[in-house]
This record gives C-alpha cells, structure tokens and sequence, in this order.
C-alpha cells in the first residue's frame, strides 16, 4: 500500500509528465500519448509511468521508444520544476486497460443480446 507522501509524488510526476510530453516534446515517434497513472518506490527514487498510445502495435513500439529516448530530457526538466531531493528515474510501461476495458464491455453486449434473444425464443415458445 503506497504511503501518502508516494501518493503524492505519483500524482506530482503524473501531472508534470503530462504537461511535458504534451507541450515540449518534440519527437515526431510520439503519436497521441496519455499519461494515465505513475507508481513511485518507496525510497521515491524510480518510477513506474504508465501510458496509453493511440494507434496500432507500431505506433505504440514507436511512441514507447521515443519516450525511452527522451527520459534524460524529461528528468532534466521536471529538476527545473519540482523542488523534490531526488528526481525517480522513470520506466515507461503501456496502459492496456483501456483495451482491456473495451473487451469486457464486448463480452457484456455478447452476454446480454444472448439473454435478449434467450428471451424471445421463449416468449414465442409459450405463445404457440
């Protein structure tokens, strides 16, 4: 369980990270990027930044390596931002939850038009 003083140099990272990657990075690899979550150490020195990439496996294999590539430069200027003792090194790790998301609300549709139609072949079986 993170400790409240984890939580809030995650959600520090996550809003500076943003802001960064939207507005000063100049990378043509990185296609639409989301930061979505950041999960920091105890001793907050590294941490786990978690994005969403829009775009097939290529673009997101692309994106990610861009960001790999740029995390000197990002460390560089979240130093000149934050006033923390150490600045995490920072390891970026795909979000697939949305996808993940996306295929459980696919099963609940599947699920509820087979009840639907379930429902219907009785209703018609009674009415005979």
């Amino acid at each position: 369980m993170a400790t409240r003083r984890q939580r809030q140099v995650a959600e520090l990272l996550h809003e500076e990270l943003s802001q960064i990657i939207q507005f000063e990075s100049r990378d043509p690899r990185l296609g639409f990027v989301t930061v979505t979550g950041v999960d920091v150490n105890p001793d907050l020195r590294f941490a786990r930044v978690f994005v969403s990439v829009l775009g097939d496996d290529d673009e997101v294999r692309s994106t990610l390596t861009g960001l790999v590539n740029a995390t000197q430069f990002y460390r560089h200027r979240l130093r000149e931002n934050l006033t923390l003792r150490y600045i995490p090194e920072l390891q970026f790790k795909v979000d697939n939850s949305f996808e993940h998301g996306m295929r459980i609300d696919q099963i609940l549709d599947e699920i509820r038009q087979d009840t639907v139609d379930i429902e219907s072949d009785s209703e018609t079986e009674v009415s005979d």
